[in-house]
């Protein structure tokens, strides 16, 4: 016997039992556009606090995206907290495409306030009869 060898493991693969596999529902559509936009920008923040980039123009490159265009986008992690939560969990919808657009939301991400964000998306959401 070698006793340089590396010790042999064996072992036997058994699938699971139907009765412990998770049902699976069928998507009811994609995610909306700006909850996907927001995804990106959380992802692009943890990115640069990991150091896989050093800025917005490392994230430009690395996404193949221009520079304003990361701008924009890393823009909407300035939203309140509480908005970006209803942002992240906003339905799937049949098409991808949503009342609120990311344009509307850049928009409020641009006041420094957040109790005006807040205002500002109570507002659109009223007059897009959201809630």
């Amino acid at each position: 016997m070698n006793t340089n060898a590396p010790p042999e493991i064996q072992f036997q693969l058994r699938p699971k039992p139907e009765s412990s596999r998770i049902a699976m529902r069928p998507s009811a559509g994609r995610l909306p556009r700006v909850t996907q936009v927001l995804a990106l920008a959380i992802h692009f923040e943890a990115m640069i606090q990991r150091g896989e980039a050093k800025d917005y123009s490392d994230l430009a490159r690395l996404s193949c995206l221009c520079r304003e265009r990361v701008s924009q986008i890393v823009r909407l992690n300035y939203l309140a907290p509480d908005i970006q939560i209803e942002l992240l969990y906003l339905p799937p919808t049949p098409t991808g495409r949503y009342p609120v657009s990311e344009t509307a939301v850049r928009k409020i991400a641009n006041l420094l306030s957040w109790q005006e964000q807040r205002d500002h998306w109570t507002k659109l959401k009223r007059q897009l009869r959201l809630s």
